[in-house]
């Protein structure tokens, strides 16, 4: 079992930055992937940034490459996710999720993902 717990959203204006943070409660070395998923209202959910905790292979959305970055603190066990340039679009709800597996080219497969945090919310204002 693992236990996640985000931390970081909030309201900013287009182009700010945000730094979202997930905390886990077992070492994340040992998790299989990591992702972060978000949501916009009326919207499915999406995979925006991944990680295998293990191997150090990231994963990323075309909408978000060269502005968001996925790092990880494994002292801390925890995942950050950090945003800059932000846009309107990127306004959703933002959840951490975990998986014992090795996600590969699935890694922003929703179904994958069986241990999941209760979200943080990304607004983007114009």
């Amino acid at each position: 079992q693992v236990q996640l717990v985000e931390s970081g959203g909030g309201s900013v204006q287009a182009g700010g930055s945000l730094r979202l943070s997930c905390a886990a409660s077992r070492y994340i070395y040992i998790i299989g992937c990591m992702t972060w998923f978000r949501q916009a209202p009326g919207k499915e959910r999406e995979g925006v940034a991944g990680t295998y905790t293990t191997g150090g292979t990231t994963y990323y959305a075309d909408s978000v490459k060269g502005r968001f970055t996925i790092s990880e603190d494994t002292a801390k066990d925890t995942l950050h996710l950090q945003m800059d340039s932000l846009q309107p679009e990127d306004t959703a709800m933002y959840y951490c999720a975990a998986t014992d597996v090795f996600c590969g080219v699935n890694w922003d497969l929703v179904r994958l993902y069986n241990y999941w945090g209760q979200g943080t919310q990304v607004t983007v204002s114009s």
